[in-house]
């Protein structure tokens, strides 16, 4: 008999599974994949760590991975503040580049100002209504900030705006992936394990997978909500109807990395965030020499990772390689080399970078976290409100999700 049994070893899943032996509960880990880490996981290209997923730890301060990372002596970086700005190929002056960050600051705090206003009222609008006049930066800021949120703002409720709060961060110069590996190393996972269905019918919890029918008390499932909703996993009874329509009402976030080898690329300092322009490009954002090499993220929204179709590589690489000789002149891209493209959206058991509230269903991270019948429960990035989308914010709900099930310690 097993008092917690975890679907899925992504950040929620350790979270949980640390949480539960913290109390001296048995527990079990079902994992799907040959690995642990759900959306982290890190990759060696050239020798060199890096990320193919979620690559910064955000909101140093309430980021509940730091700290324990910290508390384990390991190595982490703080992100630099500085940051480049190009419009049409032309490196901006200081005036310009203060003049960008003071219009994202406008942004950001009228976005924030709804997002921190209570659900009940109504107005969950798009995030797009709250933008304030910002002149000459309008058209970036407002790609950047969709970019950042996973859909353009005209998609995205008001009240789950990824506000400033998500600043101070810091990275691993291993690897998110390397460092979230080490927290899970010494829990039970059964790798290669994919759960296809969830009996909560009797007082035990039966959970059905290739290899045979396992039995606990309670369960937490941390698959995302688009693969729940897909029906990855059968219900039995199935799930009530507030549950189902949680499900059904999160979209698909959409961020993902072209890795790039650009010795010459006009980036100078490591780790920084860069922002492309022009009369042909609303906004386009990089992070550029990770870890001081010569490898950079470009990162793309929903509309240029659709460009990019099934043909992922091939086509990353053309769009790639079209922007940035646009922007800087074919000679300035002699020496790039497309290494890898991600594409969490086509990942069956990830559907998506992170799960995305549209207008109008604010309440929904809320509703997913209250458990079933007080042996069944949901938890992820998806189910909170101050850090979706990133890795602490699916860690710190992984440990409420247990007190949710088992009561206050």
């Amino acid at each position: 008999m097993t008092d917690l049994i975890i679907v899925g070893a992504g950040p929620a899943g350790l979270a949980a599974a640390h949480a539960a032996r913290a109390r001296g509960l048995s527990v079990l880990i079902l994992e799907a994949r040959p690995r642990i880490g759900g959306r982290v996981v890190t990759a060696l290209i050239g020798g060199h760590p890096v990320d193919l997923g979620a690559h910064w730890l955000h909101a140093g301060p309430i980021n509940p991975v730091v700290a324990l990372a910290r508390g384990k002596g390991w190595r982490l970086k703080r992100a630099p503040v500085e940051t480049h700005l190009f419009v049409n190929g032309r490196r901006q002056r200081p005036a310009q580049v203060a003049g960008y960050h003071a219009a994202f600051g406008r942004a950001d705090r009228a976005l924030a100002a709804m997002a921190g206003r209570p659900d009940d009222q109504d107005d969950d609008d798009v995030a797009a209504a709250s933008l304030p006049p910002l002149g000459r930066w309008t058209r970036p800021v407002r790609a950047i900030t969709g970019l950042v949120c996973g859909r353009p703002l005209t998609e995205v409720s008001a009240h789950d705006f990824a506000s400033s709060e998500y600043a101070d961060n810091l990275f691993s110069p291993e690897g998110f992936g390397t460092l979230l590996a080490r927290l899970g190393r010494d829990l039970p996972v059964a790798l290669d394990t994919p759960v296809t269905a969830i009996d909560w019918s009797g007082r035990m919890v039966r959970l059905t997978t290739p290899r045979g029918v396992a039995e606990a008390l309670k369960v937490l499932v941390t698959a995302p909500p688009a693969v729940l909703e897909g029906g990855a996993i059968r219900f039995t009874p199935p799930l009530p109807e507030i549950t189902q329509a949680a499900f059904a009402a999160f979209q698909p976030a959409v961020y993902e990395h072209v890795v790039l080898q650009w010795p010459s690329a006009p980036f100078q300092g490591a780790d920084r965030i860069a922002t492309l322009t022009g009369r042909r490009l609303p906004g386009l954002g990089l992070l550029t020499r990770l870890d001081g090499t010569a490898l950079h993220y470009l990162e793309l929204d929903g509309p240029l990772s659709q460009a990019c179709g099934p043909d992922r590589l091939a086509k990353a690489a053309r769009l790639a390689r079209t922007i940035l000789a646009d922007q800087f002149g074919a000679r300035a891209i002699r020496d790039l080399k497309v290494l890898t493209a991600t594409d969490w959206q086509a990942d069956s058991l990830a559907r998506g970078s992170w799960s995305s509230v549209p207008p109008g269903h604010a309440s929904i991270r809320d509703m997913l976290a209250v458990p079933v019948a007080e042996r069944l429960a949901f938890a992820g990035e998806a189910t909170d409100h101050a850090q979706w989308g990133t890795v602490g914010g699916a860690w710190m709900q992984g440990t409420l999700a247990v007190e949710r099930l088992f009561g206050p310690t």
